[in-house]
């Protein structure tokens, strides 16, 4: 069990007098895998943060009001949060309120106002929304051509996790749960992958990832060489020993910095030359969401549509998909084709 299973919701409050209050919670802790990890680890840092704070300022946090979460909203904003950041806080705040069967603060106009001052405050003073470095087809056979034939495993794997990574559009945690008995193949050899749940496809009948030639191909390789091709129940992106050899992990998968340190090899081997500004100081080389966001970049450049997109990576919102593909779309709107067609008849 992970330390988010361990720690719950209440523990993260002072004193909860309200014994009903009490037991709502608990209620909703014991339901915690309605919720993803990544959703509760949030949950908690978020508690921590607004419970410390409304502590230091004598502030009430369950149930909070309208007035506390928008001074608390601010501050955030002063202590330099960026207005993402500042939205999840309100919305967990929120999420937390509704299960414990209280009226969520953030209802108010008077919340509704800060939120929309604090995002038109970042807009003006230049804010943008961070974005992973896209992982794009070219990469991916840039490092093919250094990889493909190594004499180490750990190569052989990240090469076959990054066409995986890349031909799926899945998120780093799914990629990180496949297992070798999720492996099958049609009739020609490419491989087909059952994957049992996504972030935002949680449904019985799960979801089907085919491969093309060469990730079937490079899976394969990794898969036969490691010797997991044998042990079904493994994990298919297993950890490798220092003597070359790779472990049968069946109790947890690669963890998640196990994962970037994947992203990190591939950018030293294959990435541009030179040095890359810093995205609000985080992406300076590809991580965990690059493959998603190369991907979804080279589509767009293909002209597939956004629903086509939408499909492939699992999004439930338009708007996620246009925040990567903005840059392709840019050049494909109404105006340039009419400059352009405009320039064409002129000449």
């Amino acid at each position: 069990m992970t330390k988010s299973n361990t720690v719950s919701p209440s523990s993260s409050l002072a004193v909860v007098p309200d014994e009903d209050l009490a037991a709502r919670l608990r209620e909703f802790v014991q339901d915690r895998e309605a919720f993803s990890d990544n959703t509760w680890r949030q949950l908690l840092s978020v508690m921590r943060i607004c419970g410390a704070w409304a502590q230091k300022n004598g502030r009430s946090f369950l149930p909070m009001s309208s007035s506390c979460l928008r001074d608390y909203l601010l501050y955030l904003q002063s202590t330099g949060r960026a207005s993402s950041t500042i939205s999840t806080h309100a919305a967990l705040i929120s999420m937390l309120h509704r299960n414990a069967d209280l009226n969520p603060p953030n209802s108010s106009p008077l919340v509704f106002r800060a939120v929309k001052r604090i995002n038109r405050t970042a807009v003006v003073q230049g804010e943008r929304a961070g974005q992973a470095i896209p992982f794009r087809i070219r990469d991916l056979m840039k490092l093919d051509a250094v990889w493909a034939e190594s004499v180490y495993l750990r190569e052989l794997r990240d090469l076959a996790f990054l066409h995986v990574a890349y031909a799926t559009l899945l998120r780093i945690s799914e990629l990180g749960r496949l297992r070798v008995r999720d492996v099958t193949r049609v009739a020609d050899g490419r491989i087909i992958l059952d994957i049992a749940w996504t972030k935002t496809l949680v449904q019985t009948g799960g979801l089907i990832k085919a491969l093309g030639d060469l990730s079937t191909t490079r899976l394969t390789q990794w898969l036969m060489a490691s010797g997991l091709a044998s042990e079904p129940d493994a994990f298919i992106f297993s950890s490798v020993h220092r003597t070359n050899k790779a472990r049968v992990n069946t109790e947890n998968p690669l963890t998640t910095r196990a994962i970037e340190d994947i992203f990190k090899r591939a950018w030293q081997e294959a990435g541009p030359d030179g040095e890359i500004a810093g995205n609000k100081n985080r992406y300076r080389g590809w991580t965990g969401h690059s493959t998603r966001v190369g991907a979804a970049v080279d589509m767009a450049a293909k002209n597939y549509s956004t629903a086509q997109i939408m499909q492939e990576g699992t999004w439930k919102k338009p708007e996620t998909v246009m925040r990567y593909i903005r840059h392709v779309e840019a050049h494909s709107g109404a105006m340039v084709d009419l400059m352009t067609t405009y320039n064409i008849l002129s000449d």
